[in-house]
C-alpha cells in the first residue's frame, strides 16, 4: 500500500514537471518568435518603409482621383406606413445610386440631373431599440439586427436615411427631394388620409363618451341627493354611498387620450416627419486616413509575404515537390 502511494506521488511530480517544461517551452517559443520578428523587421526595414510610402501614395492618389465624399444622416418618423415598408420604399433610391441611374433619381427626387450626378448614395436603415424602452439607440447601418435576439427590437415608426454626396451644399436640396419622393406616392397619400380620418372618428367617439359620462355623473348626483333623508335633530343620513368622484377620473382619462391623439394629428400629419435633419459636414469622410487605414496595412502585409517567399522560397519548392 505504501509503495503504491509512493508511485502515485512520483507520477504526480512527474506530471507537474512535464507541465512546467511545457509552459516554459511555450514562453520560450513566444520569445523566440518575437525576437525573430523584430530582427526580421530590422533587417528588412528598407523594403517595409518603401511599402508604407507606397501605401501612403496610393491613399493620396485615391483621395484625389475619387474626389471628396460628404456623409450625413436624417431620421424620419414614419406616420402612414410601418418602417419596414418605408425602408424598402426608400432603398429604391439606393439601388438607383448603385446602378448610377441618374435619370430615375432625377425624376424621383425632382432634382436637376446635373445635381443628382453628385449624389453617391442614399440608404435607409432601421432604428434599433437596445434597451426595450421605445427609445432608439442606434441606426442599423451594419445590419447587426438579428430577429432571434429578443434583447433588441426594431422601431416600427422610425428610420434613418444616410446620404453621401460629392458636394456638401447639396444636402438641403436632397432633403426636399426625399420628402417630395415620399409625399408623391399615391398609395401612401391615401393611407395617410385614412389615418387622419380615423383620428377624426376617434375624436367624435371620445367626445360622445365624455358627454355620456358627464350626463351619467349628473344623474348619479341627482340620485345621491334624492337618497339623502332628514333625520331627528335636522341631521342628514346617507342611505346609499355613491362613488361620483370616480367618474371625474374617467372623464379626465378620456380628455388625456384625446389630447394625445390631437398632438399626434397636429405634429405628425404628413406621411413622414423629420425628427433629425441633415447636418452639413465641413470635412469629407474620404480623407487620406479613410483609405490609409486599409491600404497601408495591406501594402505592408504584401511586402512581408514577398520577403518571406524570397527568404524561404527554396524550402517551399522542396515541400511542394515532395507533395
Amino acid at each position: 500500500m505504501t509503495d503504491q502511494i509512493k508511485n502515485d506521488e512520483i507520477d504526480l511530480l512527474d506530471l507537474f514537471r512535464r507541465m512546467g517544461r511545457g509552459i516554459a517551452n511555450f514562453f520560450k517559443a513566444i520569445w523566440k518568435g518575437l525576437l525573430y520578428s523584430i530582427l526580421f523587421l530590422i533587417k528588412n526595414w528598407l523594403p517595409l518603409l518603401i511599402s508604407v510610402i507606397a501605401g501612403v501614395a496610393v491613399s493620396y492618389l485615391l483621395k484625389y482621383s475619387l474626389g471628396p465624399t460628404y456623409r450625413s444622416e436624417m431620421i424620419l418618423r414614419t406616420n402612414a406606413a410601418p418602417s419596414s415598408e418605408m425602408v424598402d420604399y426608400m432603398n429604391r433610391l439606393h439601388l438607383w445610386t448603385l446602378e448610377k441611374n441618374y435619370t430615375a433619381l432625377s425624376e424621383a427626387l425632382s432634382v436637376d440631373r446635373n445635381e443628382v450626378t453628385k449624389l453617391k448614395d442614399v440608404k435607409a436603415v432601421f432604428m434599433l431599440d437596445l434597451n426595450k424602452d421605445d427609445i432608439p439607440e442606434m441606426a442599423d447601418y451594419k445590419g447587426v439586427y438579428n430577429p432571434k435576439d429578443t434583447t433588441v427590437s426594431l422601431m416600427t415608426d422610425q428610420m434613418a436615411v444616410m446620404v453621401e454626396t460629392a458636394d456638401n451644399k447639396l444636402f438641403p436640396l436632397i432633403k426636399e427631394g426625399l420628402l417630395r419622393y415620399v409625399n408623391s406616392d399615391s398609395l401612401l397619400q391615401r393611407r395617410n388620409r385614412v389615418r387622419l380620418q380615423q383620428y377624426k372618428e376617434i375624436f367624435g367617439r371620445i367626445d360622445y363618451d365624455i358627454s355620456q359620462l358627464d350626463s351619467l355623473q349628473k344623474v348619479k348626483y341627482f340620485e345621491e341627493t334624492r337618497n339623502r333623508m332628514p333625520a331627528v335633530g335636522g341631521q342628514i343620513v346617507f342611505l346609499q354611498e355613491q362613488k361620483t368622484q370616480l367618474l371625474h377620473d374617467d372623464i379626465y382619462n378620456l380628455y388625456t387620450r384625446k389630447q394625445s391623439y390631437e398632438s399626434q394629428q397636429i405634429l405628425y400629419n404628413d406621411i413622414v416627419t423629420v425628427l433629425k435633419d441633415f447636418t452639413i459636414p465641413d470635412k469629407p469622410v474620404t480623407r487620406m486616413l479613410f483609405y490609409g487605414i486599409y491600404i497601408i496595412p495591406a501594402s505592408v502585409i504584401i511586402a512581408i509575404i514577398i520577403l518571406l517567399i524570397r527568404r524561404f522560397g527554396n524550402s517551399l519548392k522542396d515541400i511542394y515537390n515532395r507533395v
